[in-house]
């Protein structure tokens, strides 16, 4: 977890909300990420709420959180950046 700090842990997740300035703003946010997770083949759960989105990885062919997961989150913060 050191590695993506902004993220916490839920049981066998790893979960950040992000607040953007508008909703098309978060929908922009989600189109950027969605070409790097397609790209790795491992796709977070996104929730968008108005401005908000909140995003949560696991992999869920291995029951938990695996390297694929905290590379995702890596990448993210990337672009929220």
């Amino acid at each position: 977890m050191a590695a993506v700090p902004e993220w916490r842990r839920e049981g066998n997740a790893i979960r950040r909300q992000f607040t953007l300035g508008s909703f098309p703003d978060a929908i922009a946010f989600v189109t950027r990420i969605a070409f790097d997770a397609e790209a790795a083949d491992h796709h977070p759960d996104i929730l968008i709420n108005y401005k908000r989105v909140t995003l949560t990885f696991s992999t869920h062919s291995e029951g938990g959180l695996t390297e694929k997961d905290f590379e995702g989150a890596r990448k993210v913060d990337a672009v929220a950046s």
